[in-house]
Order: C-alpha cells, then structure tokens, then sequence
C-alpha cells in the first residue's frame, strides 16, 4: 500500500520540532507546579499547621457570637425547636400575663404526623379554659413560627401529690377532686 491508499483519518501527522519543544514545555511546567505546591505543604507543615488566614474573608475567619450561634442552628436543622424555644420563653407575652400565671409550656415534640406543644396548668378550671382557646392559640403561635409548627396543644392539668401509705392515709383517697387532672 502506498500513501496515497492510506484514508487520510488513518494517517498519523509527523510531529515537527515546535510540537516537540511545546509538548516539553508543558510537561516540564506541570512539574514545577507539582514541585513547587509539595515544596509549599512541606513549608507550612514545618511552620506547624495547614492553612493560614489572608487578607479576604473566608469560612475560618472568627464571626459574631449571634452569627455563629445561627449559622449553628442552620447547619444542624434545629430552626423549628429555636423558634419554639423562643417562644417558650415569651409565653406571657403571647399568651397573656394571667393565662401564663396559671399555664406554663412544658415541651415540643416534633414528630413526621404530629408538632404537639405539651402545657401543663395548675388548676382544672385553668386546663379547661386552654382547652377552649387552644384552636386561636394553634393559629397565633404559627403566625409567628411558620404555618405548620404547632398542630396540637396537648393540656394537661395539675399533678398531684406523691402518694404516701401509712397508717394515717386512708387507701384511695386522693384529695379534692377539682385539683387533679
């Protein structure tokens, strides 16, 4: 077969000088690059340590307690017990200073089905009065944690005393009866 019945795809060009030295060129480039970014590992490990800050901001650089704590709460998903958590704390103020006398947020369960806020009151009469309200209190508190939050309010009422057997309690008694559950 001569060159002339070789296809032209099957032909391999010869590669000239220029392609050569360019070809040198960038092998000889890749290892500087190789050597000199080995040289610079073996630099700071001897300096004591991986990566220093620079001049421009970076994930390392210290932040703000509030900014830390949030970027926290966002990075570990716990954005629905914060809120709750916040809410907690300003019972009162959503609630009202004479239902929060007698009704106190005990906690949050989040669950796929149910987001049930458990609140424990110290008097029968105040466990049916939240009762009563727990539908509007559904809707105040989702307006300010997001719609969806809370789903139920589970009430309880007041606890009762441990019971003590001895020989002055008479067996079953458990005391008035409008203060317990």
């Amino acid at each position: 077969m001569s060159e002339d019945e070789i296809p032209s795809a099957a032909r391999v060009p010869e590669s000239s000088g220029v392609d050569l030295a360019r070809v040198a060129l960038r092998a000889a480039k890749e290892q500087a690059k190789a050597k000199g970014a080995a040289a610079q590992q073996k630099k700071q490990a001897r300096r004591g340590g991986g990566l220093r800050s620079g001049a421009r901001a970076d994930g390392r650089d210290p932040l703000p307690l509030g900014a830390a704590i949030n970027r926290l709460i966002t990075e570990r998903g716990w954005e629905t017990p914060a809120a709750v958590g916040g809410v907690m704390g300003r019972w009162p103020q959503i609630v009202g200073e004479d239902l929060a006398r007698h009704c106190v947020p005990l906690r949050y369960d989040e669950d796929p089905d149910e987001r049930v806020l458990t609140v424990q009151c110290d008097s029968t009469a105040w466990a049916t009065q939240l009762r009563l309200l727990a539908p509007r209190l559904v809707a105040r508190l989702n307006e300010d944690l997001g719609h969806g939050t809370v789903r139920v309010i589970k009430v309880l009422g007041p606890g009762g005393p441990q019971r003590r057997f001895g020989p002055l309690r008479a067996p079953g008694s458990t005391g008035p009866g409008d203060t317990y559950g």
